[in-house]
């Protein structure tokens, strides 16, 4: 997965209550099913190159 860098990010929006609290949970929602989809890219880079090495060490033998 490619390396993402912001630099500038600004969230507008009008809600009743308190606008940090709603922020916060919004932020967690999201930031959480970005996080789990991440590592599941990663999980499975991870074990389709186990699976490369792999074929790779059998072909050596």
């Amino acid at each position: 997965m490619p390396k993402v860098t912001i630099h500038q990010l600004e969230v507008r929006f009008q809600v009743d209550g308190d606008d940090g609290a709603v922020f916060t949970r919004l932020f967690n929602k999201h930031i959480q099913a970005w996080s789990k989809l991440y590592e599941e890219a990663c999980a499975r880079a991870a074990h389709t190159e186990a699976e490369r090495r792999f074929g790779h060490e059998e072909g050596q033998s």
